[in-house]
């Protein structure tokens, strides 16, 4: 299906991928970049103000992941593994045999995945705000993840997931196993960090839920890395909904121009 929005042309379908029917949409033209939002959110709640600024130079494929927005669910839980192999198989179903990565929050953790488990489809990677290990974050947000209730959700991705889900009462399981895959959540070995031989970007915020030791961090294992500590808090530095200003523009997402200048240069 053909659509516009904020005056950018895009193509939205359906794939057949691992048991889900996955949503995706396609932007731009030029070399291919996915985009995979965060935990409890939609394709526009995490990246609607920054794809008109991404579309310019590139094919954006932007991904809604299981029980997520329009794609539906499958039987058992969540997980990044699970979610790394359902973006490789799209990909695949959709021809596209190498791709830049970009993923904020979950979806950065699921694009080192992507990484770490189909390593032949990754050209660079861009990290955002994400989390190898449990160390990563200060201890009370597991204390928090533990307490996790559907009324304390963000409204703005609460009215996210209702604007575009073709069954708005999936927002409970949605968020419930989201919360149970942060509860169960297990440190990724060094050993799989440090075999991501992608070139790789990791951004987070100097008031971000990730913390900067944790990117420090990531930063040495990952040999071909380069980070950058962006003041602003988790996602505020691509708009993310949660995090925006009234009367926003553009140049307030500071992360762009550099992901784009990182994703531009030649190795």
């Amino acid at each position: 299906m053909d659509t516009r929005v904020d005056g950018v042309a895009f193509k939205s379908g359906y794939s057949e991928v691992n048991g889900l029917k996955m949503y995706y949409e396609l932007y731009g033209e030029g070399k291919p970049l996915v985009l995979i939002h965060g935990g409890g959110s939609t394709i526009q709640t995490t990246f609607g103000r920054v794809i008109p600024m991404l579309a310019k130079h590139r094919q954006l494929i932007a991904v809604e992941l299981q029980a997520h927005g329009r794609t539906s669910d499958r039987v058992g839980e969540v997980s990044f593994e699970q979610d790394a192999d359902d973006v490789a198989a799209l990909l695949r179903n959709l021809n596209i045999l190498k791709a830049d990565i970009f993923g904020f929050s979950n979806g950065g953790t699921t694009a080192l995945q992507i990484a770490i488990r189909h390593p032949e489809l990754v050209d660079k990677l861009v990290a955002a705000s994400a989390l190898c290990k449990r160390n990563g974050v200060p201890s009370q947000f597991w204390d928090f993840m533990k307490q996790a209730r559907l009324e304390n959700m963000p409204e703005q991705l609460k009215e996210g997931y209702k604007k575009v889900a073709l069954d708005t009462n999936g927002l409970q399981v949605m968020h419930d196993k989201d919360a149970k895959r942060m509860v169960d959540f297990k440190d990724i070995p060094d050993e799989k960090i440090k075999s991501i031989k992608a070139s790789t970007l990791i951004i987070i915020g100097d008031k971000d839920v990730i913390t900067p030791e944790h990117a420090i961090e990531m930063h040495r294992l990952i040999a071909n890395s380069e980070l950058a500590i962006i003041p602003g808090g988790h996602g505020e530095y691509i708009g993310e909904v949660t995090t925006l200003k009234p009367n926003y523009q553009e140049i307030d997402f500071i992360a762009i121009p550099m992901i784009e200048s990182f994703l531009d240069k030649k190795e």
